[in-house]
């Protein structure tokens, strides 16, 4: 299977009303419904599992190359297993989560999540969305 990942930032200065009113419910260049887009896809997805309050490990190198590991804790998870047995978990602090939605067509699958923008985040790596409050110290240059 495919999985389209798609993450939005909402812009919480959206008018629905004015868009109604105005643009047949159709945002426009001064009324924004969100701020950015992401998008990943994913190919040979096996299966697909989403925890809620849930941890991801996050590991790396720093730019001096020393190694890193910090768990990343109250998080929502989108966790993914190909089809060959690899393993990845991507998400968005709980904290920052607005909502998502889900749907199935012909052997693909989209996942939308919506991330709050009144919460300052940071996005260490793609697919990982970070509150700033609940940012590693350890990461922070």
């Amino acid at each position: 299977m495919i999985l389209h990942l798609h993450f939005f930032l909402l812009n919480e200065n959206f008018s629905p009303e004015y868009a109604e009113a105005n643009h047949q419910g159709k945002e426009t260049e001064n009324n924004q419904k969100y701020e950015w887009e992401d998008e990943l896809e994913i190919a040979h997805v096996a299966k697909i599992e989403i925890f809620r309050k849930d941890n991801i490990q996050l590991e790396g190198y720093l730019p001096n190359e020393e190694f890193f590991s910090v768990q990343l804790t109250s998080m929502f998870v989108i966790d993914l297993t190909t089809e060959n047995g690899e393993h990845a978990r991507l998400g968005v602090s709980e904290s920052i989560l607005d909502h998502f939605e889900q749907s199935e067509n012909a052997g693909e699958t989209t996942l939308n999540v919506y991330i709050k923008d009144y919460e300052p985040h940071g996005n260490p790596v793609p697919g990982i969305y970070v509150a700033s409050k609940e940012f590693p110290q350890d990461l922070v240059f």
